[in-house]
């Protein structure tokens, strides 16, 4: 099962990245394959520069069409940024399960 993982980048950069690596690994010990464009794409785009973040998120978007689910892990809170990967994958028809991993 490809899984889309949404959790929160902007804000507190570090500890997001901490809880996102968190949430992949929940993912991959329920079977899953987790992608995260969130931890990928920063890697090579600056996500400060407007033009870069919204390339990663178009990117991001289009791996939305071969998930089977969009997993939000929500211990955190929901960032405007997931509410928007949320309503890409209401759009794609992509189920989406809200988790907790006890983190935050």
């Amino acid at each position: 099962m490809i899984v889309i993982i949404e959790s929160p980048f902007a804000g507190n950069r570090q500890e997001n990245i901490r809880y996102a690596r968190r949430a992949m690994l929940d993912s991959l010990r329920r079977g899953e394959a987790p992608f995260a464009s969130h931890l990928l794409y920063t890697q090579v785009l600056e996500d400060s520069l407007p033009i870069e973040r919204e390339m990663g998120i178009s990117a991001g978007f289009r791996f939305y069409s071969v998930a089977t689910l969009c997993a939000v892990y929500r211990d955190m809170g929901v960032s405007p940024g997931m509410l928007r990967g949320i309503d890409v994958a209401l759009a794609a028809g992509l189920p989406i399960e809200y988790r907790e991993i006890g983190y935050g």
